[in-house]
């Protein structure tokens, strides 16, 4: 019996580190791909892809054709699963607010986005508090103080000429601008996927990933090829002219479709929170890889605002493991007559 306890022991440490491996190995990746994209100037008349929303509806393509894969060869037979009618709303969003993140790189650095996009307790917290009157302790203000002054610090100091030099349109106050409205989109999108999942219970991650890329897909494409702000076709012509542009978006899609999987597989298997402080590491990780691989030099002060962030972002993830614990250890003393009692109240 022992043995067996300590072979699923050892499943599950394999599995994590499995999933830790290939969310770091895939979003790493797709970061550097990103920049490349947002940043390279291809051909011999040295243009740049300017289109880079389309790189949105491509990821979309991919994740749901990755996604109808996964259904195949693991199909769900545990319960209903939620109508595809079920996504429309949160796939606006969903297909808006990667969009706004994906644009703000042509006004601001890789590095000064990822950091913005890792301050997302900050409308949280804001719109928390003063909607819906929620109470935070004073340590997570500190949290949210050391994250709100570590991402103005970056932003307050002149980012170097070199990295300036590699930006299509350098605008801070709209980057950021387009990061915030990512944030608030993104909080809307989890809101809806969550009130999904609590309605239908047996949907697992695939069919979810299923129904958000596939609206998104529609979405994007109607925007892309039916609007002429789209700009749809003079992407395929651009793509079709310049074949490495066209290999880097289809290795920023795969990666995408990669960590999406192993994300969901970490929610399933180990929780929101184990998922939250692998997601937080690989962003710092992402911004010293960009520092060091693509040569964007960061002065003395955004260094600091990065380590404030990260700071603030990792003792956050603290104090969520340390109350998890704490309301574990409380049920496990309650006798099991008063555990299942309390299952059922929730």
């Amino acid at each position: 019996m022992e043995n067996k306890v300590g072979a699923m022991g050892g499943g599950r440490v394999w599995m994590l580190c499995m999933c830790i491996a290939a969310i770091y190995a895939a979003y790493l990746t797709q970061g550097i791909v990103q920049e490349n994209v947002s940043t390279t100037r291809y051909g011999e008349k040295q243009e740049r892809f300017e289109h880079l929303i389309f790189l949105n509806l491509a990821q979309n393509v991919v994740c749901f054709i990755w996604s109808l894969l996964m259904l195949q060869l693991w199909p769900n037979k545990k319960g209903t699963q939620a109508p595809l009618t079920a996504y429309w709303s949160a796939s606006i969003s969903n297909a808006i607010g990667p969009a706004c993140g994906i644009v703000a790189l042509k006004y601001i650095s890789y590095p000064a986005q990822v950091l913005a996009k890792s301050s997302k307790m900050i409308p949280v917290m804001f719109l928390g508090a003063l909607v819906y009157g929620v109470h935070y302790t004073i340590r997570e203000y500190l949290c949210t103080f050391l994250v709100a002054g570590g991402v103005s610090l970056f932003a307050l100091f002149k980012t170097h000429s070199k990295v300036v030099s590699k930006i299509a349109s350098p605008n801070a106050p709209f980057g950021y601008a387009l990061c915030f409205l990512n944030l608030v989109l993104d909080g809307f999108t989890n809101a809806t996927q969550d009130a999904v999942t609590q309605r239908y219970p047996k949907t697992n991650a695939w069919h979810i990933m299923l129904g958000m890329n596939l609206w998104g897909s529609i979405y994007m494409a109607i925007y892309m090829f039916g609007f002429p702000s789209g700009n749809g076709w003079a992407a395929v012509e651009f793509l079709r002219q310049h074949p490495k542009a066209a290999w880097d978006i289809f290795l920023f899609c795969l990666c995408g479709a990669v960590g999406q999987n192993f994300i969901f597989l970490t929610i399933s298997r180990f929780g929101a929170l184990t998922n939250t402080t692998i997601t937080t590491t690989r962003k710092f990780v992402s911004i010293l890889i960009s520092s060091l691989w693509n040569r964007n030099p960061l002065s003395f002060q955004q260094w600091t605002g990065v380590v404030m962030v990260f700071t603030g972002l990792s003792y956050q993830i603290y104090l969520k493991w340390r109350r998890k614990s704490q309301h574990s250890h409380s049920d496990s003393k309650k006798s099991p007559h008063a555990v299942e009692l309390l299952k059922k109240a929730k």
